[in-house]
Parts: structure tokens; sequence; C-alpha cells
């Protein structure tokens, strides 16, 4: 009998690859050298085909290794919160702040990701650190919803947060940034009332 991995599985092998890539690329700069993905695939310790498929713009990998943040762990997160709502609204918030606090070096990385965007690679993909805490969330919780609505309660808590959403917020709704927080704590509880029983 075969084996196979899990969708969960896969996830976190490909999220594993990738961090190993972006923390060679964080060494090079450390360094003071040039970041190829040569040389941060030699140091991760996979091949420049794998690294590729992750980074296929160079200029990608140096924008978003040059963020060079530490991202609070799911439990540092997630510590005190009751249940699954309480969760994945910190969750949502604390990526949110995040894009806030780093508002100048986010735009950046988000501008380099879009020049180097190409209809043929819609496969390659941004971190989805945030993606990966929904579903922690969602695990850890006892609520159990059909894998659809699971999904789809993923993907618009993912849209309300982070640096897409900040820019819809300040740039196009004109909001402050407290009214921008506000607005994405309000549609986080909007959006898990929704799905969750």
């Amino acid at each position: 009998m075969t084996v196979t991995p899990s969708t969960h599985e896969r996830r976190a092998q490909k999220s594993r690859t990738r961090e190993a890539i972006l923390a060679a690329a964080r060494e090079l700069l450390a360094e003071g050298q040039a970041v190829t993905l040569n040389a941060a695939a030699g140091r991760a310790g996979v091949s420049r085909a794998t690294a590729y498929r992750y980074f296929s713009d160079p200029s990608v990998l140096a924008a978003e290794a040059g963020l060079a943040l530490e991202v609070r762990s799911y439990e540092t997160i997630t510590r005190g919160c009751a249940g699954t709502r309480e969760r994945l609204v910190a969750i949502a918030l604390y990526f949110f702040d995040l894009a806030l606090e780093h508002e100048v070096e986010f735009r950046a990385f988000l501008s380099r990701w879009l020049d180097a965007w190409r209809p043929a690679e819609q496969t390659v993909s941004r971190g989805a650190r945030r993606v990966a805490m929904f579903e922690r969330a969602l695990d850890e919780g006892p609520e159990r919803l059909a894998p659809a609505q699971r999904e789809a309660l993923v993907r618009s808590l993912t849209v309300n947060t982070g640096t897409e959403a900040m820019i819809a917020l300040l740039d196009v709704a004109r909001a402050d940034r407290e009214a921008a927080r506000q607005c994405v704590a309000e549609t986080a509880v909007v959006l898990i009332d929704r799905y969750l029983p």
C-alpha cells in the first residue's frame, strides 16, 4: 500500500524548503555577498531548479530576504486566546500589524514580486505564513468545517490581512491606521461568524 502525503504535509514541506532558501539568502546578505539563486540554493542544500520554483527572480528573493523579519510563532501570537475565533482574529491582526510596522519594506517587496510575476508562473506563491497559521487554528479547534468551507474561510481571512489589505485600506479607502486595523478586526469577526457554527 502506497502512503501519499497529505495536502497539509506537502504544504509544510514546501514551507520548510522556502524558508531554508530565504535563510540562506539572509546569510548571504549578512556576509555582504550577492544574493543569487545558485548561491542561496547551494547554501540551503537544494538544487537551483528547486530554488527557481520558489523564486524565479533573484531580485524577489533578495527583496524578501532583505525584510529580515522575525515572524512570531503561532504559539506566541495565539497565547491567551480562549478559542478558535479569538485565535483567528489574533492571527489576522498580527499579520496586519506586521505590514503596518514595516510598511516601506513590504511595499518594496510587493512591488518587486509584482514586477517578477508572469501569467505562466501562477503556481509560484509568496510565503503564505498566515495561511498556515489560519489552518492550524482551525485544526486545533473543536469546530469541524467541510473542506470547501474551510478553504473559503482561510482564503477570506487571508485576503483581509497583510500587505494587500493595508494598501487597500490606506491607499484606496483612505483609512487612517487605527481605522484600518479596526476594519480588519471587524471583517475577520464577520467572516468567522459566517463559517464557524
